[in-house]
Protein backbone atom coordinates (compact mmCIF):
# COMPACT_ATOMS: atom_id res chain seq x y z
CA UNK A 1 0.00 0.00 0.00
CA UNK A 2 2.09 2.39 0.97
CA UNK A 3 6.39 1.73 0.61
CA UNK A 4 8.98 3.48 2.51
CA UNK A 5 12.75 3.83 0.78
CA UNK A 6 15.64 5.51 2.47
CA UNK A 7 17.89 6.86 0.07
CA UNK A 8 20.87 8.96 0.72
CA UNK A 9 21.31 12.36 2.27
CA UNK A 10 18.54 11.42 4.40
CA UNK A 11 15.60 11.28 1.62
CA UNK A 12 12.89 8.58 2.51
CA UNK A 13 10.47 8.18 -0.49
CA UNK A 14 7.05 7.72 0.20
CA UNK A 15 5.66 5.50 -2.54
CA UNK A 16 2.09 4.43 -3.36
CA UNK A 17 1.57 1.18 -3.78
CA UNK A 18 -2.06 0.31 -4.34
CA UNK A 19 -2.51 -0.99 -7.51
CA UNK A 20 -3.94 -0.19 -10.19
CA UNK A 21 -4.70 3.15 -9.91
CA UNK A 22 -3.01 4.20 -6.30
CA UNK A 23 -6.49 5.19 -5.45
CA UNK A 24 -6.67 7.24 -1.32
CA UNK A 25 -8.92 4.48 0.25
CA UNK A 26 -9.07 5.12 4.03
CA UNK A 27 -5.82 3.10 4.64
CA UNK A 28 -4.09 4.51 2.43
CA UNK A 29 -4.82 7.71 3.80
CA UNK A 30 -3.90 6.92 7.39
CA UNK A 31 -0.62 5.75 6.34
CA UNK A 32 0.54 8.34 4.28
CA UNK A 33 -0.18 10.82 7.12
CA UNK A 34 1.47 9.04 9.70
CA UNK A 35 4.41 8.41 7.49
CA UNK A 36 4.99 12.19 6.81
CA UNK A 37 4.00 12.90 10.35
CA UNK A 38 6.34 10.48 11.60
CA UNK A 39 9.25 10.97 9.16
CA UNK A 40 11.17 14.13 10.68
CA UNK A 41 11.19 12.33 14.03
CA UNK A 42 12.56 9.22 12.56
CA UNK A 43 15.55 11.25 11.23
CA UNK A 44 14.70 12.27 7.57
CA UNK A 45 15.89 14.95 6.10
CA UNK A 46 13.29 15.38 2.99
CA UNK A 47 10.28 13.80 2.06
CA UNK A 48 9.61 12.53 -1.65
CA UNK A 49 6.59 10.70 -2.48
CA UNK A 50 6.62 8.63 -5.41
CA UNK A 51 3.43 6.79 -7.77
CA UNK A 52 3.73 4.36 -10.15
CA UNK A 53 5.09 4.87 -13.54
CA UNK A 54 1.82 6.45 -15.81
CA UNK A 55 -0.44 7.16 -12.30
CA UNK A 56 1.07 9.48 -9.71
CA UNK A 57 -2.07 8.87 -7.65
CA UNK A 58 -5.88 8.51 -9.24
CA UNK A 59 -7.33 10.18 -6.18
CA UNK A 60 -9.99 9.52 -3.70
CA UNK A 61 -11.27 6.11 -3.89
CA UNK A 62 -14.57 6.80 -4.82
CA UNK A 63 -15.84 3.33 -4.38
CA UNK A 64 -15.16 2.43 -1.30
CA UNK A 65 -15.65 5.74 0.53
CA UNK A 66 -19.54 6.22 -0.83
CA UNK A 67 -20.08 2.85 1.19
CA UNK A 68 -19.32 4.64 4.21
CA UNK A 69 -21.80 6.28 6.37
CA UNK A 70 -20.63 9.84 8.00
CA UNK A 71 -19.80 8.18 11.20
CA UNK A 72 -17.50 5.93 9.39
CA UNK A 73 -16.38 8.77 6.74
CA UNK A 74 -15.47 11.56 9.29
CA UNK A 75 -12.24 9.57 10.36
CA UNK A 76 -11.00 9.57 7.23
CA UNK A 77 -11.58 12.83 6.04
CA UNK A 78 -9.81 13.84 9.67
CA UNK A 79 -7.07 12.16 8.02
CA UNK A 80 -7.14 13.11 4.62
CA UNK A 81 -6.88 16.84 5.80
CA UNK A 82 -4.17 16.04 8.51
CA UNK A 83 -2.58 14.72 5.65
CA UNK A 84 -2.47 18.12 4.01
CA UNK A 85 -1.64 19.52 7.12
CA UNK A 86 1.18 17.40 7.79
CA UNK A 87 2.71 18.27 4.09
CA UNK A 88 2.26 22.25 4.89
CA UNK A 89 3.59 22.40 7.92
CA UNK A 90 5.93 19.84 7.88
CA UNK A 91 9.79 20.82 9.01
CA UNK A 92 11.48 19.11 6.17
CA UNK A 93 11.03 20.08 2.46
CA UNK A 94 9.15 17.33 0.28
CA UNK A 95 8.84 17.21 -3.87
CA UNK A 96 5.89 15.38 -5.80
CA UNK A 97 7.62 13.33 -8.19
CA UNK A 98 4.36 13.15 -10.50
CA UNK A 99 4.99 10.15 -12.35
CA UNK A 100 1.94 10.15 -14.02
CA UNK A 101 -1.75 10.98 -14.27
CA UNK A 102 -2.61 13.10 -10.65
CA UNK A 103 -6.44 13.96 -10.68
CA UNK A 104 -8.03 15.43 -7.65
CA UNK A 105 -6.56 13.76 -4.47
CA UNK A 106 -3.36 13.52 -5.78
CA UNK A 107 -3.17 16.71 -6.96
CA UNK A 108 -3.80 17.74 -3.54
CA UNK A 109 -0.79 15.97 -2.05
CA UNK A 110 1.50 18.10 -5.05
CA UNK A 111 0.43 21.03 -4.29
CA UNK A 112 1.36 21.49 -1.15
CA UNK A 113 4.97 19.80 -1.22
CA UNK A 114 7.44 22.20 -1.32
CA UNK A 115 8.82 21.21 -5.30
CA UNK A 116 6.84 19.18 -7.82
CA UNK A 117 8.15 17.07 -10.66
CA UNK A 118 6.12 15.56 -13.47
CA UNK A 119 5.96 13.36 -16.34
CA UNK A 120 6.46 14.47 -19.55
CA UNK A 121 3.41 14.02 -22.09
CA UNK A 122 0.19 12.79 -22.00
CA UNK A 123 -0.47 12.92 -18.33
CA UNK A 124 -2.68 15.10 -16.75
CA UNK A 125 -3.48 16.62 -13.40
CA UNK A 126 -6.09 19.00 -11.68
CA UNK A 127 -8.26 19.68 -9.19
CA UNK A 128 -11.63 18.54 -10.59
CA UNK A 129 -13.25 18.05 -7.69
CA UNK A 130 -16.55 20.07 -8.72
CA UNK A 131 -16.57 18.06 -12.36
CA UNK A 132 -17.70 15.21 -9.41
CA UNK A 133 -20.01 17.68 -7.31
CA UNK A 134 -17.54 18.39 -4.46
CA UNK A 135 -16.24 21.84 -3.50
CA UNK A 136 -12.60 22.21 -3.41
CA UNK A 137 -11.93 23.24 0.41
CA UNK A 138 -10.53 26.96 0.65
CA UNK A 139 -7.28 25.61 2.49
CA UNK A 140 -6.57 23.45 -0.74
CA UNK A 141 -7.59 26.91 -2.68
CA UNK A 142 -5.08 28.31 -0.60
CA UNK A 143 -2.49 25.69 -1.97
CA UNK A 144 -2.82 26.14 -5.68
CA UNK A 145 -3.13 29.67 -5.52
CA UNK A 146 0.12 30.10 -4.34
CA UNK A 147 1.47 28.63 -7.15
CA UNK A 148 -0.62 29.62 -9.95
CA UNK A 149 -1.88 33.21 -8.91
CA UNK A 150 -5.36 33.72 -6.93
CA UNK A 151 -7.20 34.36 -10.71
CA UNK A 152 -5.87 31.33 -12.40
CA UNK A 153 -6.40 28.96 -9.42
CA UNK A 154 -10.62 29.89 -9.84
CA UNK A 155 -10.71 29.55 -13.22
CA UNK A 156 -9.01 26.37 -12.71
CA UNK A 157 -10.82 25.25 -9.82
CA UNK A 158 -14.28 26.56 -10.67
CA UNK A 159 -14.28 24.68 -13.82
CA UNK A 160 -12.42 21.70 -12.51
CA UNK A 161 -10.07 21.84 -15.50
CA UNK A 162 -7.19 19.00 -15.80
CA UNK A 163 -3.70 20.04 -17.39
CA UNK A 164 -1.64 17.83 -19.50
CA UNK A 165 1.98 18.08 -18.07
CA UNK A 166 3.21 20.76 -20.32
CA UNK A 167 0.67 23.16 -19.72
CA UNK A 168 0.93 22.81 -16.18
CA UNK A 169 4.92 23.65 -16.22
CA UNK A 170 3.81 26.67 -17.79
CA UNK A 171 1.87 28.32 -15.36
CA UNK A 172 3.43 26.96 -12.50
CA UNK A 173 1.34 24.35 -11.44
CA UNK A 174 4.32 21.82 -11.43
CA UNK A 175 7.72 23.02 -11.51
CA UNK A 176 9.90 20.46 -13.84
CA UNK A 177 8.93 17.90 -16.58
CA UNK A 178 10.52 14.62 -17.01
CA UNK A 179 10.14 11.78 -19.01
CA UNK A 180 8.77 9.42 -17.22
CA UNK A 181 11.16 7.19 -15.91
CA UNK A 182 13.20 9.75 -15.15
CA UNK A 183 10.83 12.00 -12.76
CA UNK A 184 12.25 9.93 -9.27
CA UNK A 185 15.26 10.94 -10.63
CA UNK A 186 15.27 14.19 -10.93
CA UNK A 187 13.23 14.42 -7.94
CA UNK A 188 15.91 13.11 -5.50
CA UNK A 189 18.59 15.46 -7.70
CA UNK A 190 16.33 18.63 -6.77
CA UNK A 191 16.32 17.20 -2.99
CA UNK A 192 19.70 16.74 -2.86
CA UNK A 193 20.95 20.16 -4.19
CA UNK A 194 18.52 21.94 -1.84
CA UNK A 195 19.59 19.73 1.50
CA UNK A 196 23.71 20.04 0.72
CA UNK A 197 22.86 24.28 1.17
CA UNK A 198 23.81 25.65 4.49
CA UNK A 199 20.99 23.34 6.52
CA UNK A 200 19.62 26.41 9.42
CA UNK A 201 19.46 29.01 6.63
CA UNK A 202 17.77 27.06 4.19
CA UNK A 203 15.75 25.54 6.85
CA UNK A 204 14.68 28.78 8.28
CA UNK A 205 13.94 30.11 4.93
CA UNK A 206 11.96 27.59 4.07
CA UNK A 207 9.88 28.15 7.41
CA UNK A 208 9.30 31.78 6.34
CA UNK A 209 8.62 31.37 2.66
CA UNK A 210 5.89 29.00 3.54
CA UNK A 211 4.41 30.39 6.81
CA UNK A 212 1.36 31.43 4.70
CA UNK A 213 0.35 27.64 3.73
CA UNK A 214 1.13 26.97 7.49
CA UNK A 215 -1.05 29.43 8.79
CA UNK A 216 -4.26 27.90 6.72
CA UNK A 217 -3.64 24.56 8.72
CA UNK A 218 -2.43 25.86 11.89
CA UNK A 219 -5.59 25.14 13.94
CA UNK A 220 -7.13 21.60 13.62
CA UNK A 221 -10.53 22.61 14.45
CA UNK A 222 -10.79 25.49 11.76
CA UNK A 223 -9.97 22.76 8.83
CA UNK A 224 -13.32 22.76 6.88
CA UNK A 225 -13.67 18.49 7.61
CA UNK A 226 -17.77 18.79 8.72
CA UNK A 227 -18.40 21.45 5.42
CA UNK A 228 -16.96 19.00 3.54
CA UNK A 229 -18.63 15.76 5.29
CA UNK A 230 -21.86 17.75 5.26
CA UNK A 231 -21.27 18.57 0.86
CA UNK A 232 -20.07 14.94 0.28
CA UNK A 233 -23.42 13.48 1.60
CA UNK A 234 -25.24 17.02 -0.53
CA UNK A 235 -27.83 14.99 -3.22
CA UNK A 236 -26.11 16.52 -5.69
CA UNK A 237 -22.68 15.13 -5.13
CA UNK A 238 -24.34 11.56 -3.95
CA UNK A 239 -26.04 11.41 -7.48
CA UNK A 240 -22.53 12.66 -9.41
CA UNK A 241 -20.49 10.76 -7.31
CA UNK A 242 -23.02 7.36 -8.01
CA UNK A 243 -22.89 7.94 -11.45
CA UNK A 244 -19.46 8.14 -11.75
CA UNK A 245 -18.82 5.14 -10.23
CA UNK A 246 -21.76 2.85 -11.98
CA UNK A 247 -19.40 4.24 -15.16
CA UNK A 248 -16.20 3.17 -13.62
CA UNK A 249 -17.83 -0.30 -12.89
CA UNK A 250 -19.66 -0.49 -16.37
CA UNK A 251 -16.15 0.61 -17.86
CA UNK A 252 -14.52 -2.43 -16.02
CA UNK A 253 -17.36 -5.20 -17.50
CA UNK A 254 -16.41 -4.53 -21.04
Amino acid sequence: MLERIDHDAGIRELRLARPPVNALDPGLIRALREAVETAPRDGAEALLISGAPGMFSAGLDVPVLLTLDHAALEPVWRDFFGLAAALACSPIPSVAAITGHSPAGGAVLAVHCDYRVMARGSYRIGLNEVQVGLTVPDCIQHALARLVGAYRAERLLVAGTMLESEAAQAIGFVDELADVEHVVTRAMIWLRELLALPREAMRATRVQARVDLAAVYADPARLPIQSFLDGWFAPEAQTVLKALVAQLKSGKSR
